[in-house]
């Protein structure tokens, strides 16, 4: 039941996604464009994303464990270190030039398009020279 959960969860996050206009790189980017041709429509999905979050958190809350799982798996890790503002700044600087960000990229797999290919590419790879390089770090240590 968790991996149907799963599923249906995902499938829903890619609509919304799309509905939302998220899986459109130029509305991305022309979000990022404070000083130019400033697009605020993207304003409201967030509004709506952290609406609906406080909502869940709350009604979560009380709760000892998910209903399709035996615990919550919440990160406890609280330090910032450059690993994780390295990633961060790649992350936004990967959003702002290429419009898309993980979660909108699969979702715009069903497209085809090339652009959201390459985009795909390189994020795999990238994501595998991170584990490689991890690997690396950690037996050098």
């Amino acid at each position: 039941m968790r991996l149907t959960s799963s599923f249906i969860a995902g499938t829903l996050f890619a609509i919304g996604l799309a509905i939302a206009g998220m899986t459109e790189p130029d509305n991305i980017i022309g979000f990022l464009d404070f000083f130019g041709d400033w697009k605020a429509e993207l304003m409201f999905v967030m509004g709506g994303a952290v609406a609906t979050l406080a909502v869940v958190k709350r009604l979560t809350a009380s709760q000892r464990h998910p209903v399709f799982d035996v615990k919550f798996r919440i990160p406890t890790r609280r330090d910032v270190n450059p690993a994780l503002l390295g990633g961060a700044a790649m992350f936004g600087i990967g959003w702002g030039l290429g419009g898309l960000c993980p979660g909108p990229a699969i979702a715009s797999l069903a497209t085809f398009e090339p652009d959201v290919l390459i985009f795909i590419a390189a994020m795999a790879l990238g994501m595998t020279a991170h584990t490689k390089l991890e690997r690396h770090l950690e037996k050098g240590n």
